[in-house]
């Protein structure tokens, strides 16, 4: 069983947009934040409107299956439990100046329609997005 189907299974008020019969790749969009070298994002008042929009458009064409921002990476904990160690370290697991912020999952039909929203996602939330596919895509 896949890790999507056992998520929605588990989480019956969020919608799936795919379906064993129609595989359909799956990506992972992040938002990637606090670059020293990038020019400082200017909040215009509209970001979050146009996150929105590109929000509502993904869910419009049943392109979304789940997205959230994160909390900042110094509220991370790394945890090791491999051979039952039961190591816990509080940070993130790699001191970065960037860090990712949040993300998308999306359906997307392929490689190239995944590249197109990935570059609204970045122009709609001002910031670098890096793509990712899952291995069922």
């Amino acid at each position: 069983m896949s890790l999507q189907r056992v998520w929605f299974e588990r989480n019956p008020r969020l919608p799936s947009f795919s379906s064993p019969e129609i595989p359909v790749p799956h990506y992972l969009l992040s938002v990637i934040d606090g670059s020293p070298d990038a020019e400082p994002i200017v909040d215009t008042g509209t970001e979050d409107a146009e996150i929105d929009r590109f929000n509502a458009r993904l869910q419009a064409t049943k392109q979304l299956l789940y997205a959230n921002g994160l909390a900042a990476p110094s509220r991370s904990t790394v945890i090791d439990n491999r051979g039952g160690r039961g190591e816990s370290t509080p940070g993130p697991l790699i001191q970065s100046a960037e860090y990712v912020a949040g993300f998308w999952i999306v359906n997307a039909p392929d490689h190239a329609a995944a590249l197109e929203l990935a570059a609204e996602g970045s122009k709609a939330c001002n910031r670098k997005v890096e793509l990712r596919p899952f291995h069922d895509g």
